[in-house]
């Protein structure tokens, strides 16, 4: 059977996605903002609580909103739109969001400041903020563990996204206020990661993803050798339900500000 990319993604932050969706807590009129929205789950869950209102994913990959809107239509849902977007430069139309939400998909922007500031100028004044962030590289065992497995030389390749871009609160606060939000505070989330059913499942996902491309593209053994470590450390992770690495994340919550004249 071909890897499922986007049933990966669902299945590794399953865990994660009902802390997301309890923070979220959206509204029956909400019209809300998913930024990275990816295969479109959480979007279509915001949809679903949204049934007054409207949920816009976006994402840059033609692949995954492909899938979103096939799943969106499988399901019923009318109130749901997919853009294939980048967040740092859409025109999206000006303080029209009662909510934006994020699950790990602002973490990769090459300019975080114009992004945050695009995405706020989209959100209407009083407006909410809830996004999933990865904590720090040290507090995330998936990749620490998974790059010295396979035997890296370093933690993050220059032309490799960082998934940790985020994972200061000093940061990440500093970047939200800029960006004209503010009451900005921090969820600590710790879960695990699900990689498979089994080692075997598990392995052939791990395969697919960059963060196993990039560490094989920097080491200088044969790939076998490396993947072999790589199925010694997921059977050490081995669980009766399925092979899990333990996680930390952040949930940031903030709101727009400004002053609501709409009412």
């Amino acid at each position: 059977m071909a890897f499922d990319r986007a049933d990966f993604y669902d299945a590794e932050l399953a865990r994660h996605n009902r802390h997301l969706r309890d923070a979220a807590d959206v509204g029956a009129d909400d019209r809300v903002l998913d930024i990275g929205c990816g295969a479109g789950q959480t979007t279509r869950e915001a949809a679903r609580a949204a049934s007054q209102g409207e949920a816009v994913g976006v994402d840059i990959s033609v692949e995954m909103l492909q899938i979103a809107r096939r799943r969106s239509a499988a399901e019923g849902l009318r109130n749901v739109v997919f853009e294939q977007a980048d967040a740092q430069f859409h025109a999206f139309p000006a303080a029209s969001f009662d909510l934006c939400i994020s699950r790990f998909g602002v973490m990769f922007f090459a300019d975080p400041a114009a992004a945050f500031a695009n995405i706020g100028r989209a959100m209407r004044p009083g407006a909410r903020l809830v996004w999933m962030v990865w904590q720090s590289a040290e507090r995330n065992e998936w990749s620490g563990a998974i790059r010295r497995a396979l035997a890296a030389p370093i933690a993050v390749s220059t032309d490799t996204p960082d998934p940790f871009s985020l994972s200061d609160p000093a940061v990440a606060t500093n970047l939200m206020r800029a960006a004209g939000f503010a009451s900005i505070d921090f969820i600590d989330v710790r879960e695990p990661v699900f990689y498979g059913p089994d080692v075997n499942a598990a392995s052939d996902a791990l395969a697919g993803l960059y963060l196993v491309k990039d560490a094989l593209a920097h080491t200088g053994e044969p790939p076998g050798k490396a993947l072999q470590r790589l199925r010694d450390l997921l059977g050490a992770h081995m669980t009766p339900e399925g092979v899990f690495f333990d996680s930390r994340a952040w949930i940031i919550t903030a709101r727009r500000e400004g002053v609501d004249t709409s009412q």
